[in-house]
């Protein structure tokens, strides 16, 4: 015996299908996945580019072997800070983990906190005559604030993306589909150091 469905012909069908697919999508099927990956991606940046940061290190402490004896420490923080930041790395299934956020972040600070010495410390060039004739020198400062300026912009977009993530699973239609079909969790921005820290700073009007 025909079924109700089957008496509905092919456009019927088709229409029933289309409206319960729009209901689905409605509730997150689509949205919440889409905006899972899209933060995740962003976070593969963060990491990305605090690794490129720490691989700098290694060549910045070998040009500033010149400088005094006495100062030696700083290098020794610089390199002991860099083994702890690379130590800690988060999978994207961690970032809803403020725990372990908590953890990444500490280490990362720290090593941007020993750099800041370590760049005092080379920027007084007239104190290490010997710094003066290695040609690499300025060109390895300037990759190492290039590389803090993307840092800052992988934070700023990886935030904008946890943003979206997060209001997604919260918002009515789609927290139905995060919290039923997926157990959705919200995920842990990254927090600057500073206030606006993780904005880059604007060249307009610099150039």
């Amino acid at each position: 015996m025909p079924t109700s469905f089957d008496r509905l012909g092919t456009f019927g069908r088709f229409a029933v299908v289309s409206v319960a697919a729009a209901s689905l999508a409605g509730c997150g099927i689509n949205s919440v996945p889409t905006a899972e990956e899209q933060a995740k991606a962003k976070w593969a940046d963060v990491q990305a580019a605090f690794q490129e940061r720490a691989n700098l290190v290694p060549n910045l402490a070998a040009v500033a072997k010149g400088a005094a004896e006495q100062e030696r420490g700083i290098l020794t923080d610089v390199m002991e800070a860099r083994a702890k930041a690379t130590s800690i790395q988060l999978s994207p299934d961690d970032i809803t983990d403020p725990a372990k956020m908590k953890a990444f972040q500490e280490a990362q600070n720290q090593l941007s906190g020993s750099l800041g010495g370590f760049g005092r410390l080379l920027a007084n060039v007239e104190a290490y005559p010997e710094l003066k004739s290695i040609t690499n020198y300025q060109m390895l400062q300037s990759q190492l604030e290039g590389q803090e300026n993307r840092i800052r912009i992988t934070i700023r977009d990886y935030n904008e993306a946890v943003r979206a993530y997060n209001t997604t699973i919260r918002t009515f239609p789609d927290a139905i589909g995060a919290k039923v079909i997926y157990g959705a969790k919200p995920m842990v921005p990254y927090q600057a150091t500073t206030p606006g820290a993780e904005v880059a700073p604007s060249l307009e009007g610099k150039l």
